[in-house]
Order: C-alpha cells, then structure tokens, then sequence
C-alpha cells in the first residue's frame, strides 16, 4: 500500500511538473479589448496608441483592438449596441449616462480644455473673440463638447449663446477643414494645433485658446461599459494601469511622444512641439475626478438643454478601479 502511494505521488507530481511546464510554453491568450475612439487625430487619446506600441497593455495581459467613431454619439450608440468595452470620450459625454446607456466613467482624461481652440479662416476679419457675435460655428455634434465650449465663449462676451449659428461637421480635421475652405462657417471650435497647422498653410489661424475662456474641466474620461464592467474588472484596472504608465511615458519622452502624434495628425514638428507643451500639462496623471471639473461638467448638462436639472454625478463616475495607477 505505501509503495503504491508512492507511486501515485510521484505520478501527480510528474503531471503537475508537466501542466506547469505547459502553461509555461503556452501563456494564456491575452485578453482582446475593443476600445472605441471617439477621435482619432486627438492628441488626448493618444495614451491608447503609445500603450500598445510599448506593450503597457500587453504586460497587463490585454490586447487592444483600435476601433475608430466619430464624435461622441457614434462612441456611446456601439457601447449601448455591445460593439466596443471601452470608450475614449468627453466629460460631457456623461449625460448619455444620465439617459440610460449602460456604462461608467472609470478614469479621466484630460482636466482642462487645453486641447481645444477657436479656429478661423486665415483671411478671416475676425482679430478677436468679440468679432464673433452672431457667426456660423462649426462644431462636432449637437449636445457635445465643442459646443459647449461655444456657450462658455458667448458666456464670457455676454451673449446668447442662441445668437451663434451652429454647423456640426463631425470631429474629424478633414470635414472641419473643408466647411472653413468652403466658407460653410466662420470659426470652428476644434483642437488648437489644427490652426497652427492651417497658419503654416495660410489656410486657417488660431483666434484663440480655450483656456482664454474656460477654466478648469473634466474634458475628457475612460468610460466602461456596465457588461464589460461586471465581466472582467481586473481587465478594467489592468488597462487603466496601462493608460496612466502610457501618460508618464509621454511626459518623460517628448520626442518619441512627438514622432507617434505626427503619424497621427501629421501636424510639423513645430505645430507638435506647440501642441505637445500646451496639452500635456492637462493630462491626469492618476484618473481621479476633480471636483471643481465635475461640478463644470454637471453645469454643462443644464446650459446644453441636455438635462433638466444637474445629475447625481457619484451614479456615474466611479475611481474603483483606479487602485491599480497608485
């Protein structure tokens, strides 16, 4: 009887030394997650693209399927339609929250509107955001963040925010290029370097930055859709971690950081190098969500006509899965 324990024991032994040796030449499949991009030309998504390309998600076990929308609703109907796990998207992008569609915001961003800026044609009359009373204002969607941006504009020059024609000609830099070219607008609210791009080309300037009108803002969050949440949260902070390495990447590599936006946008390396010391600052280091950025994004929904009353925001916004950045 013991000479047959013995042989049993070493039997499991020898298949468990086995199974292990399996596992070691065969490592489990990296989880695929497919992350929606609300725009892909923008410099504060960019931490999606150096992560893989540094393999920050894939040492976190996660395999990143890129998937390209336009503009904010595109992004949240494929999250209500279960065709992507994540999205990249704006702050003000919550109220589709608000009105049902099955996610959270797991991480910010951006905390200021660093990125954006009111963009004109380059033989525009316009000198100054006072000249703008009235014009035709191009913007991504109707109920996004470019036009939110709009009203703070004419909030800060005392105007009805009602007084500006609105033109949504998607997020994409091409169509706001072409409605500017066109004269189908008089200013376009768009991301900054844009304009120092089509001042290089005297095709369009910057009037002026947001942060001449704006202050602080949550701009941008990771949102995670409720099914993808209740699947697989290690795979939720897995990528977060990922996200916020990518960011401290950036902020340490100016110059590699530089050479992958350019592939990008394919701004100059002047524009880059403008972009890159104007937006960078706003990036969130740990995905917290500040306060002062969420009380201006719950003001937003109101002044947008989106919402009735500010929401609840703690419904919406979560940092629990944020353990994983520290």
């Amino acid at each position: 009887m013991t000479a047959l324990r013995y042989h049993v024991s070493r039997s499991f032994a020898a298949l468990l030394a086995l199974l292990i040796a399996s596992a070691a030449a065969h490592p489990a499949q990296a989880e695929t997650l497919r992350v929606g991009n609300s725009s892909a030309q923008a410099f504060n998504f960019l931490p999606l693209v150096i992560g893989i390309q540094q393999k920050f998600f894939a040492a976190q076990g996660i395999e990143v399927t890129e998937i390209d929308l336009a503009g904010s609703a595109k992004l949240h109907q494929a999250m209500v339609a279960n065709a992507i796990d994540l999205g990249l998207g704006a702050g003000t992008d919550v109220a589709f929250l608000v009105k049902g569609a099955p996610e959270k915001a797991v991480g910010a961003i951006a905390i200021t509107p660093a990125l954006f800026g009111i963009i004109v044609p380059y033989d525009s009359p316009a000198h100054s955001l006072a000249d703008l009373k009235g014009k035709r204002i191009g913007i991504s969607t109707v109920g996004s963040l470019t036009q939110w941006l709009a009203f703070q504009l004419a909030k800060k020059e005392g105007w009805d925010p009602k007084s500006f024609t609105y033109v949504t000609d998607g997020s994409e830099y091409p169509s706001q290029l072409a409605a500017l070219e066109t004269n189908a607008i008089d200013a376009q609210v768009s991301g900054a370097a844009l304009g120092w791009n089509l001042e290089e080309q005297k095709k369009g300037r910057l009037l002026a930055p947001a942060s001449a009108f704006v202050g602080a803002f949550l701009q941008n969050v990771v949102f995670a859709s409720d099914d993808f949440i209740a699947r697989d949260p290690d795979a939720v902070r897995g990528f977060l971690k990922a996200w916020y390495q990518a960011v401290a990447f950036m902020a340490q590599h100016k110059a590699e950081t530089m050479a992958i936006a350019r592939e990008r946008d394919h701004f100059s390396a002047t524009v880059e190098d403008k972009q890159y010391d104007t937006v960078m600052p706003s990036f969130s280091t740990d995905g917290r969500f500040p306060p002062e950025g969420v009380a201006r994004v719950k003001s937003s929904f109101v002044e947008l006509g989106i919402l009735p009353e500010e929401p609840d925001m703690s419904k919406y916004l979560t940092e629990s899965f944020l353990s994983a950045t520290k």
